[in-house]
């Protein structure tokens, strides 16, 4: 049985080791992946949900697409896992596609949305 009491607070996007000492280079080699069809970085974009890295520096990514549909959809977690795994320290990359919660504009930072004139 799922109340609205089970659901709240639960985040829909799993939290990423933001403290992990190889976060932030993780986030610079996913900031190297770019949308075919737009001119923005998968991480600008936010179709990067989750940055997970545990103790023995192994990345978990959990990601989207701008729509299922994406042309590309088969090839960009490969691109994403081939810009972080050779990043020094890296020991391997897994990337997850999902689609919940769906992608939407809002998940866009402030750089994408004035490179793509929505600001």
């Amino acid at each position: 049985m799922n109340s609205q009491a089970d659901v709240e607070g639960t985040p829909l996007i799993k939290p990423s080791s933001t403290d992990h000492p190889l976060y932030d280079s993780v986030v610079e080699a996913c900031r190297s992946v770019f949308d075919p069809e737009i001119p923005v970085s998968v991480f600008d974009l936010g179709l990067i949900y989750t940055i997970e890295i545990d103790a023995e520096n192994a990345v978990s990514v959990i990601m989207t697409l701008t729509a299922p549909g994406c042309p590309v959809a088969g090839e960009m977690p490969g691109w994403v896992a081939d810009a972080i795994e050779p990043l020094p320290g890296v020991k391997q990359v897994d990337v997850a596609l999902t689609f919940e919660p769906m992608w939407g504009m809002e998940m866009m930072s402030d750089e994408a949305k004035l490179e793509l004139g929505f600001m």
